[in-house]
């Protein structure tokens, strides 16, 4: 029983760091930095995702009001050419409202920050334009469920992994529950958040190339070997641990990646 206990501590514990790896590193996690500016430090935090019901927020928390900062943007994927405009102080934050776009499309910035001659530009790794992407509003209904049931999937395929590499006798079950809850969360509530988010249920294969799509199905479909080999042989180990293993690659690549945008170069300008 004891033994059985740590197996589940484990599993948790294993669950909550892949969940806070994938949230730190999605292309829609918020860019969060530091910089230097007359011998101030600025901490800053650049948002990478907003609801598309009104602009954008953006926003630098800075004590020294002498600071000024200019934001120069564009749409992603457009022909269009720079826009700048210089960021509003409103107490001790400089703002910006970034123009609201339709589900899926994207906005590219970059912010430069002045204080007497000194100069500062805060932008993305290898000093590119920080790409943000506006959706729609999730119900919290549909949204919060999802979030469980698909890390509760990442839970029970770990502990399935684990139950298989121990001999245990529930690796069947566990697979059973595993499979559950990646159909609940994947199949069934992931593509009503997708239409919410960006109008559309699906937008992978063969429809298009998002990928978080492409991977959701890819993993259900391998928990249904698994699940029918175990249920033919409860000893088998391999399947198990195949599904586990593309359940955890699925969760390591970073969420939204390859999702849905807009093409403004192919749309009406």
């Amino acid at each position: 029983m004891a033994k059985k206990t740590l197996w589940w501590v484990f599993a948790v514990l294993f669950t909550l760091f892949v969940a806070e790896y994938q949230k730190r590193t999605g292309p829609t996690y918020e860019l969060r930095g530091k910089t230097t500016l007359n011998n101030q430090t600025i901490k800053y935090k650049l948002i990478r995702s907003a609801e598309n019901d009104k602009d954008a927020e953006i926003s630098l928390k800075i004590p020294d009001t002498s600071v000024q900062g200019t934001i120069r943007y564009k749409r992603f994927k457009s022909h269009d050419e720079w826009s700048d405009a210089p960021m509003v102080l409103l107490g001790d934050k400089l703002v910006f409202m970034m123009p609201k776009q339709p589900a899926a499309g994207k906005m590219m910035y970059e912010i430069d920050l002045f204080s007497g001659q000194e100069h500062v530009k805060l932008a993305d790794k290898d000093d590119q334009p920080v790409v943000m992407r506006f959706k729609g509003r999730v119900p919290r209904g549909v949204l919060i469920p999802h979030i469980i049931f698909m890390f509760l999937g990442l839970l029970f395929s770990t502990r399935t992994a684990i139950e298989a590499l121990i001999h245990g006798r529930s690796t069947y079950q566990y697979s059973l529950v595993t499979l559950l809850f990646l159909v609940l969360g994947g199949l069934i509530l992931g593509p009503i958040v997708q239409k919410y988010a960006f109008g559309a249920f699906w937008t992978g294969w063969p429809f298009g190339h998002d990928l978080t799509d492409n991977k959701t199905i890819v993993m259900v479909l391998v928990w249904v070997i698994a699940a029918f080999k175990l249920k033919k042989d409860r000893a088998n180990r391999l399947w198990p641990l195949i599904a586990a293993i593309s359940v955890l690659a699925v969760f390591l690549i970073p969420h939204s990646v390859l999702g849905s945008e807009i093409d403004y170069t192919k749309t009406p300008q």
